[in-house]
């Protein structure tokens, strides 16, 4: 369901000759490789330059403070000077971590250059084809683009605790216009190629955009979040003043100019949904496909494998619902009845959203109670749980997560979406609560940021089939826990459903041309979701490519890597040994397999 991790955006580099070696701090030699050390400082010389050409992820680390405060001013660049010079970096930055000779290295050395290796060629893929990302081609949607994102990054990211900090917000705020112009050129440039959004996608952004223009610059969402910061700490000064005139002079008219290209975009988009609508389309989703799953699997292959995995859950769901009582119709419709029943329903009021939150948060607390049953020395991280802010709920994800910082200065956030709370049924919550924070990303990522062996610049790496994989495998495990309680294993394996219906809608709308209309119908009519919920997840797989069929082929990949190393270690298995892979970080599939099996090897060794 969500979209994992502090994102990182695709236009990381390092190098420069304006870039600081003085920012450095020294490396740390975790291993016993006689080229670690070194190895070590040039991963964390580029970590740290990386931070100066994206400094709202070094906010989104928490590492914005000390020799780098001066990049809690700033918001990333997004200029298209900016995209070439980091390219360059980024080719840079490959072939210094290229030029090491694995053979010098330790065993977590050699996994750390693997593993970069294909981080950095990653980065690399989408210049192929002169985009920034070959999964999100559209520079703005319903939900990408500055307007989308830096509202929600000042609120949620940006933290208020002192002065400076909210002069650090003014700044930000100031630049923002700066941001929404650049976007707009870039826009403009991508759409003289024909790479420009479906049209309801515009339609959305436009909404959005519109909704963000209309209030006064005083009771603008910006606004408004530094002055109630600001109260709350008792900092004085003429904040809601200063950050109005920004908004009305500088902000509103960049949006403005964006909403005048993007009209005029809106009546020259071409028809259809899918990348074949792009040029080079077929190209483009192969290559997204293969970034989203990191598997060489074909859309024809990866869309049989969602029809027969649809197939099989369907007959595992028909025996729960009918001992549930519901006997009559498909097992869509009698998901759909399910979903309506009023015991299951939370008020869609204020009071039932809190509601709604208090029940996660509770799902959370009884799940630590299970964890040692399956893991040993697991992190114990802080998590809120937070609504979608409602200015962009009508283009956001049903859900999504946000890693803490790695100095520890701001938790982990879970947002859902709560536009309707008729959309989440309360049998639902629970699978929801254990993909989203534990055992999910939240123990996931944990894992991957307390990592001893792991450099910075694999900390916070996400790669969706990984982690995405990871999530909807730690469902599974929670109903291996115990923790559904009666039709709530209908939640669990609807969300099960859900992710393998994704891999025959991704692959329909991408390569089989099927329209929104008829990816929703089919959503709608196999998994039981809501209309608008359906649609909703359906829009996203439109403008992010490739990403919906992470999720089940990578729970695929981490159950099979499971099941051989049970079958091969017999009673020398465990569940804590198996999951102490989660501390060597995230890695493409093929390589979790190797691992795996290498770990497998040393212990049946070491019997």
């Amino acid at each position: 369901m969500a979209i994992s991790m502090l994102e990182r955006r695709e236009f990381l580099g390092a190098g420069g000759a304006a870039l600081t070696w003085g920012l450095l701090r020294p490396g740390v030699a975790f291993g016993k490789g006689s080229t670690d050390a070194a190895f070590n400082a040039a991963l964390d010389r580029i970590f740290y330059d990386e931070l100066l050409l994206a400094p709202e992820d070094a906010t989104g680390y928490g590492l914005d403070k000390g020799p780098r405060a001066q990049l809690k001013y700033r918001l990333d660049d997004r200029s298209e000077a900016h995209r070439a010079v980091t390219l360059a970096a980024n080719r840079r930055s490959l072939a210094r971590i290229r030029a090491f000779d694995p053979a010098g290295l330790s065993q977590a050395g050699k996994r750390n250059r693997d593993v970069l290796l294909y981080m950095f060629e990653q980065r690399l893929v989408a210049s192929r084809f002169e985009l920034s990302s070959v999964q999100r081609p559209y520079t703005i949607t319903q939900q990408g683009g500055a307007y989308f994102g830096v509202p929600d990054f000042l609120d949620s990211q940006h933290t208020v605790e002192t002065s400076a900090d909210a002069e650090a917000y003014l700044s930000r705020l100031s630049g923002f216009g700066k941001v929404l112009d650049d976007e707009t050129a870039y826009q403009r440039k991508l759409g003289a190629r024909g790479i420009v959004a479906p049209g309801w996608s515009i339609d959305l952004a436009l909404g959005q955009m519109r909704k963000l223009r209309a209030a006064t610059p005083e009771s603008n969402a910006m606004v408004q979040s530094l002055v109630r910061r600001t109260t709350a700490k008792g900092l004085a000064g003429a904040w809601q003043a200063r950050a109005a005139r920004i908004v009305g002079g500088t902000v509103y008219p960049a949006l403005d100019r964006q909403i005048a290209l993007m009209e005029q975009l809106r009546r020259t988009t071409k028809d259809g949904d899918g990348a074949w609508r792009l040029p080079q389309g077929d190209a483009i989703y192969a290559a997204a496909l293969r970034e989203a799953t990191t598997t060489d699997d074909t859309p024809e292959q990866v869309h049989q494998i969602g029809l027969d995995q649809v197939a099989d859950i369907t007959g595992k769901l028909d025996a729960i619902l009918k001992a549930a009582g519901f006997t009559t119709g498909s097992v869509g419709a009698r998901l759909t009845a399910l979903n309506h029943a009023p015991e299951q329903l939370w008020p869609n009021t204020d009071a039932g959203r809190a509601g709604l939150i208090a029940s996660l948060n509770a799902g959370i607390a009884a799940m630590e109670q299970r964890l040692p049953q399956a893991f040993a020395g697991f992190p114990h991280n802080p998590l809120e749980i937070r609504r979608v802010p409602p200015e962009i709920q009508d283009g956001a994800s049903n859900g999504y997560y946000y890693s803490a910082a790695l100095d520890g200065s701001r938790p982990a956030i879970y947002w859902i979406n709560l536009k309707d709370t008729a959309e989440w049924p309360k049998y639902s919550l629970p699978s929801l609560t254990y993909h989203e924070g534990i055992p999910g990303h939240h123990l996931q990522g944990g894992y991957a940021q307390a990592g001893g062996e792991l450099p910075l610049l694999l900390k916070n790496y996400f790669i969706s089939s990984y982690g995405e994989g990871w999530a909807l495998y730690a469902e599974q495990l929670s109903d291996e826990l115990g923790a559904y309680n009666g039709i709530e294993r209908a939640g669990y394996l609807q969300s099960f459903l859900f992710r393998a219906a994704r891999l025959v809608v991704d692959t329909g709308i991408h390569h089989y041309k099927w329209s929104r209309e008829k990816a929703t119908a089919y959503m709608v009519d196999t998994v039981g979701f809501a209309p608008a919920r359906s649609q909703r997840e359906v829009e996203r797989y439109c403008t992010m490519i490739g990403q919906a069929c992470s999720y089940k082929m990578g729970h695929t990949a981490w159950v099979a890597t499971r099941e051989k190393a049970r079958t091969a270690l017999g009673d020398k298995f465990s569940l804590p040994w198996f999951h102490d892979i989660l501390k060597e970080g995230v890695m493409p599939l093929s390589m979790l397999e190797q691992r795996v099996e290498e770990r497998t090897r040393e212990r049946l060794a070491a019997a």
